[in-house]
């Protein structure tokens, strides 16, 4: 059963591969867009609080991830290097995000800050169980230039409609909010039941269908600190690595600010679930786009510019601070969110697919193959960039004066707005700018692939 080596990589098996991102997408996003209001406004922990909880998070991320990536290279199991981890993965995910929705009751405070912590950081760590082993697989599933492309466009459209159903619940968990806490408690437990058993059915399933390829299990790979000097060394790999974190710190607002924004700025919470709807349903419905017109632009060049029109979106979306009247608001909100998704769309799907081909410049420089060390160094950059965003919201609202569930003043609006629209516009360009130095095009991708096939076809 499953893919066999040598076949050719179908579309169905894109979709055996990628079918499990519906539960990633649908708690990442949930964990980014809910967490922090929930934990401010319903067990009223400071924002400051909540903001460092989630840096703790992401400097242990700074170890966990690295390890994964690394232990993941070297595993030898016979179920495969990558397969294994994302078994291991499940129970881990499950306990841990049932555990950040479902916090004890009492009156303990503190008690409450530590649960939150280590079920926080707890969670974060068991997706790193599985996501690090999980893009691995995808890099290794095919060599070709553009259908790697294919593979993580289908995976970036799982995990969008994933992200699109948790703005169901987040719907239900607003109104609900409106109630008791009791009630919400219900509503959110048993949406975490279902998410959690629809995410492990879709792992088993993607672990029993999917087979390695021998060339790449057999890779053998030095100690681990080599391992990421090698990573940083790469002079691609540095250069994306800059360019994706500053970019996603700007990119995190979407997650991290949009039910503020809908609900301190716009006027209405209940807004929220629908401005971000307005940005994921372009990201994922226009994978198709984005494969064909790499084929015919590069994927580097379409790459910068969706970085550009994402700057654009967003900072086009400020004048909403000025804007007296919702029904505008509302419109602006939902144009700029429509084409900053679009740009999401192109950059998800090619991104990791370049990252890919940045791995086979690193197989041919040093004979090693480490798809783990690689994405779980963008899989911390992605983190962290989503953490500093956290962090400085949170210190950034605690500083002006932001008060839970009222009315805010004018100073509290700006800062929101300013991180919500100016800050991704400054992000973006600063990101588009420093991949115009990346210089790993498509015709250099083929001798090395070419490279590579000789020199694997003859044992080396």
């Amino acid at each position: 059963m499953g893919i066999k080596e040598g076949s050719k990589f179908s579309f169905k098996d894109s979709l055996i591969y990628g079918s499990p991102a519906i539960g990633m997408g649908y708690m990442y996003l949930l964990m980014a867009i809910y967490v922090m209001k929930f934990a401010t406004d319903i067990l009223l922990i400071a924002p400051a609080i909540v903001g460092l909880i989630f840096s703790i998070s992401r400097v242990w991320d700074a170890i966990s991830d690295p390890l994964v990536g690394y232990l993941s290279d070297k595993t030898k199991w016979s179920l495969g290097r990558r397969r294994s981890w994302l078994l291991i993965s499940i129970i881990p995910i499950s306990v841990f995000y049932l555990m950040v929705f479902f916090p004890p009751q009492n009156d303990n405070h503190h008690l409450l800050i530590l649960w939150l912590a280590i079920s926080i950081i707890g969670f974060y760590t068991s997706m790193t169980i599985f996501v690090v082993p999980h893009l691995a697989l995808g890099a290794e599933l095919s060599s070709d230039h553009h259908e790697r492309s294919k593979i993580f466009g289908v995976r970036h459209f799982f995990y969008t409609m994933g992200s699109a159903l948790s703005l169901i619940s987040f719907y239900f968990f607003i109104k609900a909010e409106q109630t008791d806490f009791g009630s919400l408690r219900t509503l959110i437990f048993n949406h975490s039941i279902i998410a959690v058993t629809v995410t492990a059915i879709l792992i088993l399933f993607s672990v029993y269908k999917l087979i390695e390829k021998p060339v790449y299990t057999s890779k053998e790979i030095g100690n681990p600190y080599r391992a990421y000097k090698d990573v940083w060394e790469n002079k691609h790999a540095r250069l994306l690595i800059i360019a994706t974190f500053i970019e996603h710190i700007g990119s995190a607002a979407i997650a991290v600010l949009t039910l503020y924004v809908a609900q301190y700025i716009v006027g209405s919470a209940q807004l929220a679930p629908l401005f971000i709807l307005t940005y994921l349903l372009p990201s994922a419905l226009s994978v198709p786009l984005w494969i064909p017109l790499s084929m015919r632009f590069g994927k580097i060049r379409l790459w910068i510019a969706s970085k550009i029109l994402a700057g654009l979106s967003f900072g086009s979306m400020f004048p909403i601070l000025f804007i007296e009247e919702i029904n505008t608001k509302i419109i602006l909100v939902l144009i700029t969110a429509f084409f900053a998704g679009l740009a999401n769309g192109c950059g998800s799907t090619l991104g990791p697919s370049i990252q890919a081909d940045v791995i086979d410049y690193d197989e041919h420089q040093t004979g090693e193959r480490k798809e783990g060390s690689y994405f779980a160094t963008w899989s911390f950059i992605y983190k962290a960039s989503a953490g500093v965003m956290l962090m400085l919201t949170g210190f950034s609202l605690q500083l002006s004066g932001f008060i839970p569930n009222q009315e805010q003043i004018f100073e509290v609006k700006f800062v929101l707005a300013t991180l919500y629209c100016l800050f991704p516009l400054t992000c973006y360009f600063i990101g588009a700018f420093i991949l115009t130095k990346f210089k790993l095009n498509e015709d250099e991708c083929k001798i090395i692939r070419e490279s590579l096939d000789k020199r694997n076809s003859m044992g080396a």
